[in-house]
């Protein structure tokens, strides 16, 4: 009955009418719902996945609720689950193969959205969805995989809120990054790359789950930038997880992940017909570099990033590719825009980038073979625009770099038989192309940028324009090309460099001055009421007056800040000035090119503003607006604060200085006080000895004398007397050693005793112990008595020693009295006689008997010292001794409770016996049978009770016993 339905559903040819198809899906959801074989609702799942490409409305509407009812419960049968999961992803997922008109695909979007929201109402899908994808079943995983990207890509930020609270949910998706099956493996590539979009925290958890030393090895082993489509799904995902995310970015320096980076950007010398793939692959790569090194991340870690690239050779590899040739034209301006921003701001870097050379015949500098694309309209534009990032990139916060392009320029350094960087941005500057123009013009100002020097050096720069004429300055022939009426781009270009050239330069603003055309052509450009082109070129000619005023030193006469106020006032108006001013702020092209430092723009024609630009038009544009509403008055009291404010500041530093120059002398006093003072010190140590060497001279002195003025009776009597000492101290000696052994013989028997007590110790435990298991009463009660006799007796034997002790220290300390006497004594000599003694071999031997006293009295003292230790122990067994009898006494107490509990229960099981023998005799008086065996089995029991309590009694007998 089955079969036949799912026949007439699935393509047989009834008799009738044909159901249709929103009837047939009604059927199957029945089939599913109410289907008690897993065979009928496989079927019915199978038939709905067939038809939800072509009714995925009806399937989404009346079959989602069944399909995750299905995933919740059939979770025993794989080939259901990959089934529902299939069914699932086709009506949420949008097909984007097939081609559809806008409104047919946005209503394919509208319903993938609508069967997204319907599935996450219950936030418990996803979870289970992700327990799913444990499995390891294809039929499961792969599916489980594409239903997530889907929801995923229909409803991120919902779906990543769920991931990141579900319990180890970041760790089951990267889990499919180790999937032995590629499809899995690369379909969970695609899956990472939604789930990493725009959230930071799944960002990091996923770069802390190992992320980036899987996908780097998944790279080297699909073959770098010659891989496939692979590479770059995990070049993305490397960039989601990379970019603007300083966390992960310092995990990956500090995981040394750029070195690992360096070998994909390795070319050979034939670098013509590179795949479609390879292009893309390498854009990413390159795109990934930048990504370390952004101007937008913090400088502290783009610098740490640029010493990393610079030090493992990553530089020096991109540089070879920017020099190499055959390289397609997108990568190698992508790689332009790569150096750049490697070396931007990095003075190392910056400098071995003005040592790269181009492999050419003669060998040039990589900057100036650059330069030349730059100002070759033949170029491509962006390829234009990444070489003006990278000559503004090099001379960032790079004076010296800064020094050497205006070196060029300057009459003594030219040379004319080589190009120089500096002929080729005169040669853009002044050529027949608006967009070579303004690149040199803006490269020419970032030469200047922040640096007074350089844009004083630059008003020596002296051009020829043409035979028979003198050379005209470049501040000149700027000032002549505006004044022409050239291109929008070109003038804009020129106001840019002539603004960042005079600013905070009082002598370039005097040398533009001193021209007597340049004022009144600026008010003129200013004052007309020209058309919204030459709006911009109004607003830029009144901030380059408005400079002129607020950097102005007043050494021109005729143009001093008050008199250019006054023209401006007479002539244009101060609030028609400051209007016109506000135009360059309010542009749209300077909102864009305020926003990042790379010129990126969509065409030559909106090419108008530099990023650094920007940042001196926000400075100045307020004080310049300030300065020109100020009246002469206000300047003067302006002017008296200043030079006010000048003398206190000198006056300051003066103090300073003389603060300085007092705490250096100071501080010299101070180290030549220290240095006396040692001096001091030792002078008066060496006075000290050198006042006890005098004393003992006079002592020695006293002493010779004494021995001189002695006659041979005295020495005869003292060598008498020193021999009658010596032989006193020497039986003293004996006697004492022989104590001292008689000690040594006790202390050997106290410590047999009392490892025989240890011994006894332990033999009255394991009698204890032996005492709670038979429960054997008074076995140990002699050997506790005897022990304690033996106690007392070694503690009477320890007092007496205690006493021989403390006479031999009393006869010790005689004998050192008696040895200190003798010592006491002078000793004599007389070296005329023979057949004395020498006093010397007195004083030895005196001196080897003081040594044996000591020797004696260390022995003396370990005696005392072991005989503490012994009372130690003493009195440790007689604790031990108490404490085993404490526990003997419990464990018998134990055994008579447990011998009174077991009586009793003996008494309760004899009393049932006769319950049930009285109850089966009365059953046998009422005429009913009772089974021989069971009596047969009760006399058994009984009997065996009999038995125990007869061998329990022998027991008890024994113990008594």
């Amino acid at each position: 009955m089955t079969m036949n339905f799912f026949r007439g559903v699935m393509g047989g040819q009834p008799a009738g009418p044909q159901p249709t198809g929103a009837e047939t899906i009604h059927k199957l959801c029945d089939r599913v719902a109410s289907s008690t074989l897993l065979e009928d609702r496989r079927d019915a799942v199978r038939a709905l996945k067939s038809l939800s490409k072509k009714y995925r409305m009806e399937v989404g509407t009346q079959a989602m609720d069944h399909l995750v009812h299905i995933l919740q419960t059939d979770r025993s049968d794989s080939e259901i689950l990959g089934y529902a999961l299939d069914t699932l992803y086709n009506i949420i997922c949008n097909d984007e193969e097939e081609e559809q008109d806008e409104n047919a695909q946005k209503q394919d979007e509208d319903l993938g959205v609508l069967f997204t929201d319907k599935f996450l109402g219950d936030s418990e899908n996803v979870t289970l969805l992700l327990t799913l994808l444990e499995e390891f079943d294809f039929h499961v995983r792969w599916p489980g995989v594409k239903l997530l990207t889907a929801l995923l890509k229909n409803q991120c930020n919902q779906v990543q809120g769920v991931i990141l609270v579900s319990p180890m949910g970041v760790s089951r998706l990267m889990d499919l990054l180790a999937d032995s099956r590629e499809v899995i493996r690369n379909d969970g590539l695609l899956l990472l790359q939604q789930l990493t979009k725009g959230n930071a925290a799944i960002q990091k958890i996923v770069a802390f789950e190992n992320a980036f030393e899987r996908l780097l090895d998944i790279i080297t082993e699909e073959g770098s930038s010659d891989g496939g489509i692979v590479v770059e799904d995990c070049l993305l995902l490397l960039v989601n997880l990379l970019k603007n995310n300083s966390s992960n970015q310092n995990f990956f320096k500090e995981g040394s992940y750029i070195q690992r980076m360096k070998p994909w950007f390795e070319v050979g010398d034939d670098n013509s017909g590179w795949s479609a793939q390879k292009v893309t692959n390498l854009h990413l790569m390159l795109q990934l570099v930048r990504v370390m090194v952004s101007p937008v991340n913090s400088p502290g870690a783009t610098s740490s990033c640029q010493k990393s690239m610079y030090q493992c050779g990553l530089l020096q590899q991109l540089c070879t590719i920017l020099m190499a040739t055959g390289v397609p034209a997108d990568i190698l301006t992508e790689t332009i825009n790569t150096v750049s921003e490697v070396i931007r701001g990095s003075q190392i870097n910056q400098d071995y980038f003005a040592s790269v050379n181009a492999p050419s015949n003669p060998p040039r500098p990589a900057i100036v073979v650059l330069l030349m694309s730059m100002v070759n309209e033949r170029q491509p534009f962006v390829l234009r625009c990444a070489v003006l990032y990278c000559f503004q990139c090099f001379l960032y916060k790079n004076q010296k770099g800064q020094g050497e392009i205006v070196a060029t320029l300057l009459p003594s350094t030219i040379d004319a038989n080589s190009i120089s960087a500096g002929q080729l941005l005169c040669g853009g500057l002044f050529s027949a192309d608006s967009l070579s123009n303004w690149c040199a013009a803006v490269a020419l100002a970032h030469a200047l940028q922040d640096n007074l020097t350089q844009k004083e050096q630059l008003l020596r720069v002296q051009l020829a324009t043409s035979l028979g004429k003198p050379p005209v300055s470049l501040l000149q022939q700027c000032t002549n090309i505006l004044s022409q009426g050239s291109k929008v781009q070109t003038r804009v270009g020129l106001l840019m460099l002539l603004c960042t050239w005079i600013s905070n330069c009082p002598i370039a603003v005097t040398h533009f001055l001193h021209n007597q055309e340049n004022v009144p052509f600026l008010t003129g450009q200013i004052s007309e009421n020209l058309g919204e082109d030459e709006r911009l070129v109004q607003g830029l000619c009144a901030l380059l007056l408005g400079i002129c005023i607020y950097y102005n030193d007043n050494s021109l006469e005729n143009y001093t800040k008050d008199k250019l106020k006054q023209l401006i006032e007479k002539r244009i108006g101060k609030e028609n000035f400051v209007e016109k001013l506000g135009f360059v702020t309010k542009h749209e092209l300077y909102s864009r090119a305020a926003q990042k430092p790379q010129p990126v723009f969509p065409s030559p024609e909106q090419m108008l503003f530099d990023h650094e630009f920007t940042k001196l038009v926000k400075e100045l544009e307020g004080v310049i607006t300030k300065a020109v509403h100020k009246t002469s008055e206000e300047e003067k009291k302006e002017e008296e604060v200043k030079k006010t404010l000048e003398q206190h500041d000198s006056i300051v530093i003066q103090y300073k200085d003389l603060i300085r120059d007092q705490d250096t002398q100071i501080q010299e006093l101070r180290e030549q006080v220290s240095t006396l003072s040692l001096n001091s010190e030792q002078m008066q140590n060496q006075i000290t000895q050198q006042q006890s060497q005098i004393q003992q001279h006079k002592d020695q002195y006293n002493i010779l004398k004494l021995k001189l003025g002695k006659d041979s009776q005295g020495l005869s009597s003292s060598q008498g007397e020193g021999a009658h000492v010596n032989g006193l101290h020497s039986e003293e000696l004996s006697q004492l050693r022989e104590e001292v052994e008689e000690l040594r013989r006790q202390h050997a028997l106290q410590h047999t005793q009392l490892s025989d007590k240890d011994s006894l110790i332990n033999t009255l435990r394991c009698g204890a112990a032996a005492a709670a298991q038979t429960a054997e009463g008074g076995a140990g009660g002699s050997d506790n008595t005897e022990l304690l006799g033996e106690v007392e007796s070694l503690r009477s034997r320890v007092q007496a020693q205690c006493a021989e002790i403390s006479q031999l220290q009393t006869e010790r300390l005689e004998l050192i009295r008696r040895a200190e006497a003798v010592s006491s004594v002078p000793a004599s000599s007389s070296e005329s006689s023979a057949d004395t003694v020498p006093v010397s071999e007195l004083e030895s031997r005196l001196a080897a008997q003081t040594t044996e006293a000591e020797r004696l009295k260390e022995e003396c003292r370990g005696l005392r010292e072991g005989h503490a230790g012994l009372e130690q122990q003493l009195a440790s067994a007689t604790s031990t001794v108490a404490i085993e009898q404490t526990e003997k006494t419990k464990l018998l107490q134990e055994v008579q409770e447990s011998k009174k509990e077991q009586d009793d229960l003996l008494m309760l099981l004899a009393d049932q016996d006769q319950k049930i023998l009285n109850l089966k005799q009365r059953l046998r008086d009422l005429g009913e049978t009772i089974d021989e065996d069971e009596d047969e089995l009760d006399a058994r029991d009984q009997f065996g009770e009999d038995d125990d309590d007869d061998d329990e009694e022998e027991e008890d007998e024994e113990n008594n016993d």
